[in-house]
């Protein structure tokens, strides 16, 4: 009787509502599947273009810019091309949020297809430009590692290199620095390289007399043509680069003899480093400071003088290395005159003993010069003991005067530069130089002091006076030091370590060490 009891209606209300629940919820569930099915798939669409688009952004984010070079046509067009970072290109890529679908965008059209070309070649050249940077950089670290070893080394003043060597291990006062000079020959060996530009034609180019008064001349360049000893095919791992050009052959082709007119070479000249600064990278770089031309001839300096960066700022390795006329030891190299009529030495190397050495001083040679002028004026058919001749008697043979004698003069003719000084060398006669402003070769290393007699022009009258002033005894000295110096002349086919093609290289690499290249 206490018992309280629901109405019907409220409970028939309530499994009313349960059964609408169930039904809409039998209604509802499968549409949201169906809307996050959908959903789902546009969201996947959309990220996977988006990470398409961050991957190229980064891509082009991180490419290189292109350095322009400092002149030719490259420089133009890398100037002109769009950076990948700035293209038109990039900037209207969709975003992220963007609605447009990339499958609706219209095809690139010829303009938007030059531009990516364009842009391309800048990415490339870019790309090149700063591996090439790199590479410099890494060639000087190992020039300025080379430094610190020479200047540790110069430190010792033995009169004895400390340095081990299989082949010879240089001593004594015929060097400025014995262990300092070997030293720098080490570090050459390991790491100098030369690259040989290829641009240029046969006879005048990649070639050069190897039998005759210029004969050094031809056998270096043909030695580098050679490209077994310090030459390397790569440009961007160079240290150095030789233009190939033979100032003797352009004479010999281009000159008119007795026209005084050289136009041709110097167009030849001209012409020829043009080429060069328009096709590689490398001579606009440095304004030539690591280029280097050689020449024995006596228009030497002169050809060099119609590029004036080649004249001013190149390496140049000459003959006629005459100071008055812009020779600057700094940066040039004095190349010695080695007169081969046949090509080989056979028959030069070698000279009577001391004691047999009957004649006090020797000269035979034309009147070139107010030099030999002079000496010929003073000195000749008038003295038994100092023999100068302008031709020589017949049946007397220049050769064996030279190797009786025990000092060899040494004038300079129409130039500062003269064959004898290696003749007497070769003869073990002690070189006697007559000049003014003449710069003997591989003076950084060797001591010429040491092994030769120096007459100003002024004491050619005093010469038999002087020479008779050196004691028996100082005489062997030189004699002695003479003998040993001779190595670092003898011409070898092929060469060998410290004779006259390394010892010429070896002065081009003392030039490139003074100098530092800096990617402009």
């Amino acid at each position: 009787m206490g018992q309280s009891h629901k109405p019907l209606f409220s409970s028939f209300v309530t499994r009313s509502s349960f059964v609408s629940f169930l039904v809409l919820l039998l209604i509802i569930i499968p549409l949201i599947v169906i809307i996050c099915f959908l959903s789902f798939n546009s969201t996947t669409f959309s990220i996977e273009k988006t990470s398409e688009l961050v991957e190229v952004a980064e891509a082009e984010a991180e490419a290189p810019t292109p350095t322009p070079l400092i002149s030719s046509s490259q420089h133009n067009e890398a100037s002109e091309a769009p950076t990948p970072s700035s293209s038109k290109q990039t900037s209207e890529a969709p975003t992220p949020f963007s609605s447009t679908n990339s499958r609706e965008t219209s095809p690139p059209t010829l303009g938007q297809k030059k531009e990516t070309t364009l842009k391309q070649k800048g990415f490339n050249e870019g790309f090149v430009t700063s591996k090439r940077h790199r590479k410099l950089q890494k060639i000087e670290a190992s020039l300025s590692k080379a430094r610190s070893a020479i200047r540790e080394a110069a430190l010792v003043r033995n009169l004895t290199s400390t340095h081990q060597d299989p082949d010879y291990v240089p001593w004594g006062p015929i060097y400025r620095n014995p262990n300092a000079f070997h030293r720098s020959y080490l570090e050459m060996e390991k790491v100098f390289k030369i690259y040989v530009y290829e641009e240029g034609e046969l006879p005048m180019f990649h070639n050069g007399p190897c039998r005759s008064i210029y004969s050094t001349e031809g056998r270096f360049i043909h030695e580098m043509e050679k490209g077994q000893l310090y030459r390397t095919r790569d440009p961007d791992e160079a240290l150095v680069y030789f233009l190939p050009f033979s100032v003797v052959m352009m004479v010999q082709y281009l000159y008119e003899p007795n026209s005084k007119d050289i136009a041709g070479i110097q167009r030849a000249v001209v012409d020829y480093i043009h080429i060069i600064a328009n096709t590689h990278p490398f001579w606009n770089r440095s304004l030539g400071a690591d280029h280097f031309m050689l020449s024995c001839h006596d228009w030497g300096p002169r050809a060099s003088s119609f590029v004036p960066h080649l004249f001013h700022r190149s390496i140049r390795v000459l003959c006629n290395a005459n100071t008055s006329e812009g020779f600057n030891p700094s940066k040039d190299a004095s190349f010695p005159e080695i007169h081969l009529k046949t090509g080989e030495i056979t028959g030069l190397i070698g000279g009577l003993a001391p004691s047999r050495r009957s004649i006090l001083a020797f000269f035979a040679g034309r009147l070139h010069g107010h030099i030999r002028y002079l000496l010929l004026e003073q000195w000749k058919h008038k003295d038994q003991d100092v023999q100068v001749y302008d031709q020589l008697p017949d049946k007397v043979s220049y050769n064996s005067m030279l190797k009786k004698s025990r000092f060899c003069l040494c004038p300079s003719g129409y130039e500062v530069a003269s064959p004898r000084v290696v003749e007497a060398i070769y003869a073990e006669c002690v070189p006697v130089l007559i000049s003014d402003s003449y710069v003997p070769p591989f003076s950084d290393v060797l001591n010429w002091k040491s092994f030769s007699v120096q007459v100003e022009v002024k004491d050619i009258p005093n010469i038999k006076k002087i020479l008779m002033g050196i004691s028996q005894r100082q005489y062997l000295r030189l004699y002695k030091r003479v003998k040993q110096v001779q190595r670092h002349f003898v011409v070898n086919g092929p060469p060998k370590r410290f004779d006259v093609f390394h010892m010429s290289v070896h002065s081009i690499w003392l030039r490139r060490l003074n100098t530092q290249i800096q990617d402009q």
